[in-house]
């Protein structure tokens, strides 16, 4: 008695293998650069006091301690944003108070290794 297996297919599952191990790839560049962004983030998060109606207001860390990561998307996305309500001003500044961007500035800076990591990746 002989027996005969042929399969069918097998250049088309080695390739959904490669692409799906790519796609973890991917995740843990997403992965690691949501973390790189929200250190980041936190590190810049160092703001000056200010004067309010004569009283001079320290900073409390608050803006700081409230940056969280989350992971979207089954891992392709993550969101970092701080949660305080004041943060935009912080940010932007007002008309009594000058800008301390911490948000962009960490971005411009990680989006840089980002696509660095993902050109190397796709390569």
């Amino acid at each position: 008695m002989k027996a005969h297996l042929d399969i069918k297919g097998i250049d088309q599952l080695m390739s959904h293998l490669r692409d799906a191990t790519k796609m973890d790839e991917v995740k843990k560049v997403v992965r690691r650069n949501g973390a790189e962004l929200t250190n980041q983030m936190q590190k810049r998060a160092q703001f000056n006091g200010h004067y309010q109606n004569g009283k001079f207001i320290s900073p409390t860390g608050a803006t700081k301690r409230s940056i969280i990561m989350k992971i979207q998307e089954a891992g392709f996305s993550v969101l970092v944003m701080p949660r305080t309500e004041y943060s935009p001003y912080l940010e932007y500044g007002t008309r009594f108070m000058n800008a301390q961007p911490f948000v962009r500035a960490s971005f411009n800076y990680q989006k840089v290794i980002f696509k660095k990591e993902m050109r190397e990746l796709m390569a």
